[in-house]
């Protein structure tokens, strides 16, 4: 089995001689790494270089985590790093590239933006991916020439350990294209799981309702923070609570994947909590902000309950 998924692992390197990704934050980097770690030519696109800087430093000090794990030797981690190139400049990054994964902020327009761009300057066989949470595959791949190349590839933070890939067909996907996509993702070490494309796919429209469901007993006062995430935690063997969850994702994107439930199904179960997008418009963010339901402080693990939500009972 080992000799057969390393066959594999090499046919897709073949095949794939160049992977672009558009995006450096936590998710861009994260599928960088996974590319680079698995031989695969990358580049990596951003506007700002300091963000590609950043990215490289993260890339190298997570990579660093695994040499002294025990997981990756310092020599594949070198030969990993020097697989990455960063470019400013889209059509440089994409102009050989064999397929494009975009992992840009999760909005419908800079995404469309992005694709059309993606659609006019790379190569007629390369493989269009977005990563996206939630937004339409079908929807994106409209405003290329080449629906039947969009796919989605929905990975998950932190990228280089979560080993699921849900891959998402939208209306025109191909077969061809679906079943190369699967291939690719066995290559990488991940499991990928196909669905079709409705709101949310399947990971976000199950969990998503589920944070904002935490949201409301908040909200209502049913329970604390503290004890809706330890009731999940202990009762239901969940590894980090709703709200803590939230955080780590990013209450805006919590918001925004529930604006899309909302709208896509036009349902009011799916209705973001008043008490979410108050957050958001304040600023409360999560880890990102440094604070969220929880508050955040450099170098520290310890979670500490927000001052805002403390004495709520």
């Amino acid at each position: 089995m080992a000799a057969q998924k390393k066959r594999n692992s090499t046919n897709m390197s073949q095949n794939f001689k160049i992977v672009t990704v558009i995006g450096s934050g936590t998710m861009g980097n994260g599928i960088c790494h996974v590319f680079a770690q698995n031989g695969y030519e990358v580049h990596m696109m951003d506007i700002k270089q300091d963000a590609l800087d950043r990215a490289i430093a993260t890339i190298g000090k997570n990579m660093d985590r695994q040499v002294t794990k025990g997981t990756l030797t310092a020599d594949a981690k070198n030969e990993a790093m020097g697989r990455i190139t960063t470019f400013t400049n889209m059509l440089d990054a994409v102009k050989d590239a064999d397929l494009v994964v975009e992992a840009a902020t999760e909005n419908i327009d800079l995404k469309i933006n992005i694709f059309k761009q993606l659609d006019e300057h790379c190569p007629a066989h390369c493989i269009l991916a977005t990563n996206t949470s939630s937004i339409s595959i079908t929807r994106i791949g409209s405003h290329t020439k080449r629906p039947g190349q969009v796919i989605g590839m929905h990975f998950f933070n932190p990228v280089p350990v979560m080993k699921l890939i849900e891959v998402i067909n939208g209306y025109g996907t191909t077969a061809d294209i679906t079943n190369t996509i699967v291939a690719l993702a066995e290559s990488l070490g991940k499991v990928p799981c196909v669905v079709n494309d409705y709101p949310g796919f399947i990971s976000n429209r199950i969990l998503m309702p589920m944070i904002n469901e935490a949201v409301l007993a908040l909200q209502e006062g049913v329970a604390g923070i503290k004890e809706i995430d330890d009731i999940m935690k202990l009762g239901m063997a969940h590894p980090m609570g709703p709200l803590q969850l939230a955080d780590f994702i990013g209450l805006d994107t919590c918001y925004s994947i529930m604006h899309v439930l909302h709208m896509g199904f036009g349902n009011q179960k799916y209705a973001p909590a008043t008490l979410l997008a108050n957050m958001v418009q304040a600023g409360y963010l999560g880890v990102k902000s440094g604070e969220g339901f929880y508050k955040y402080s450099a170098g520290s693990k310890e979670l500490v309950v927000s001052e805002r939500f403390a004495t709520r009972k």
